[in-house]
């Protein structure tokens, strides 16, 4: 495949070019030929363990100051590795951003714009490009890419979104979110755990690692904390204040569990003699939420916003003697993770479907990439980041204000400066509009080979689903106190 090096100007210009004959804008298919620089690391084969918490603030680490929490090993591999001030999660909710992991796509391309969906089987995944490139691949933790709805229950074998569906060898999973002694999923069979749930994950994973350890593995690791509803172990929100009824107290206590399994992580791979192989990424799937008031720091917005507070989050790389540490204001997000993968194990590029992130490989040696394109996120409206200008549109309709800020200077997006750079504001919405088409071409299929979606898509509460009451028996005999009524009314408070 030829490579061809874009501006920002050249790739809108191919992009409407194309959209003008084709009838839908293509710029996701301009996206995938954007040169992937880095030649220095190429053909390196580290093993890959990719680690999200679920609805970790931007504010919720020690190194960036939260005031109660403490997370010392998350703090030592910030300073060990890469560290980002702008971090982004793909969406402002947890099932598109975790497509985008998956595939280096905009989620509304990949059949996840929102919450509860299923990941597209006509996408092309990380984990199918890693397996085919042989490695031996892993998930552990939370899935909520198969269409269903609820607190986490076991996925079942005959499912047909799994993550064995997707290129996963081996996977300990549950559908959704969830807390201590969780009930899960083996490779289809049923399997019930004690234990915290952030350390249990690791601990899985170190079981796959240990054998694996001689030849190359990705593993993903998808925490089901600090999600509602909050279960910290008494020992881990000493110190804490407390919050409405306590809620405050867990919520925080899940992060020091994390924070925890990641000292786990770290020195087993020490142990095994293999963390200078091991590349890790750590990163939330969304913004913090308001119970915490320090959860996003100064920024605004959480959980379901497309301000920084509702999209930016923690970010760390680390791979000992390989990456140059520092820290950086690069922005980045989980669009950029396949991507960056592909091009550091100098992968085909024809494992991807045209992606919108890009390879950040240049950061590993402490240089600069250079973005072709800016960042889009799209949830009930869009915002696109084009460097230090942000623009934002949150909700639907013509009438909806546009807003545009300049992020070096006010992270906390308050103030409006579309009047002031009118050439700018004009020029990136034409970028949205262009890029929203593109979308809507992709979710209807127009990126595959068959030019159309060939799965139904699926959004269904697990308690009312035919597949699952056959299994609610073999549930409450795994699990005690397992109750179907209990985990609806839960479900209700929730905040998915």
């Amino acid at each position: 495949m030829r490579k061809t090096k874009w501006t920002r100007r050249s790739f809108l210009k191919a992009a409407s070019i194309t959209a003008a004959g084709l009838g839908f804008s293509s710029v996701g298919c301009v996206l995938s030929q954007t040169v992937l620089r880095g030649k220095s690391l190429k053909g390196s084969r580290p093993n890959i363990v990719l680690v999200m918490a679920d609805d970790q603030g931007w504010g919720q680490v020690g190194y960036n100051g939260h005031p109660h929490l403490k997370t010392p090993n998350l703090d030592t591999m910030a300073a060990a590795g890469i560290r980002f001030n702008r971090f982004y999660a793909a969406s402002s909710v947890c099932s598109p951003t975790r497509a985008s992991v998956l595939t280096g796509r905009i989620p509304g391309r990949t059949g996840v714009p929102g919450l509860h969906k299923r990941l597209c089987l006509q996408e092309k995944t990380l984990s199918q490009a890693l397996k085919n490139a042989d490695y031996t691949t892993a998930h552990f933790g939370k899935w909520h890419l198969n269409g269903v709805k609820g607190p986490g229950v076991p996925i079942l074998p005959d499912c047909p979104n799994h993550p064995g569906r997707y290129g996963f060898d081996v996977w300990l999973s549950v559908t959704n979110f969830f807390d201590k002694d969780p009930l899960m999923s083996r490779n289809g069979k049923f399997e019930y755990l004690e234990g915290e749930t952030s350390e249990l994950m690791v601990t899985e994973a170190l079981k796959f690692i240990q054998k694996q350890k001689d030849t190359p593995f990705f593993a993903v690791i998808w925490y089901g904390s600090p999600h509602f509803p909050w279960k910290a172990r008494e020992e881990d929100i000493q110190g804490l204040p407390s919050g409405d009824k306590g809620k405050l107290a867990h919520h925080l206590g899940e992060i020091v569990a994390i924070d925890r399994s990641i000292g786990m992580l770290r020195q087993g791979l020490k142990d095994l003699g293999i963390e200078k192989d091991t590349l890790i990424w750590y990163c939330s799937d969304n913004g913090g939420l308001p119970e915490d008031p320090d959860s996003v720091g100064k920024l605004q917005g959480h959980k379901g916003s497309l301000y920084e507070g509702g999209i930016r989050v923690p970010g760390i790389i680390e791979w000992p003697g390989h990456i140059k540490p520092m820290i950086t204001d690069f922005p980045a997000s989980t669009m950029d993770i396949m991507p960056t993968i592909v091009d550091l194990l100098n992968l085909p590029e024809d494992c991807m479907l045209p992606v919108d992130g890009e390879s950040i490989v240049p950061l590993f040696s402490g240089k600069t990439p250079q973005r072709s394109h800016p960042m889009t996120f799209i949830k009930g409206g869009i915002a696109l980041i084009d460097g230090r200008f942000k623009l934002v549109q949150e909700g639907r309709g013509k009438q909806l204000d546009w807003s545009l800020y300049d992020l070096e200077n006010d992270p906390g997006e308050t103030s409006d400066i579309s009047k002031k750079e009118p050439d700018r504001f004009e020029k990136m919405k034409t970028e949205a509009a262009q890029i929203l088409k593109s979308v809507e071409a992709s979710a209807q299929g127009k990126d595959y080979p068959e030019g159309r979606v060939i799965q139904p898509q699926r959004g269904e509460e697990w308690s009312k689903m035919q597949e699952y009451k056959p299994h609610f028996k073999t549930f409450t005999q795994l699990k005690p106190g397992f109750s179907v009524k209990v985990r609806r009314d839960k479900d209700k408070k929730s905040r998915n």
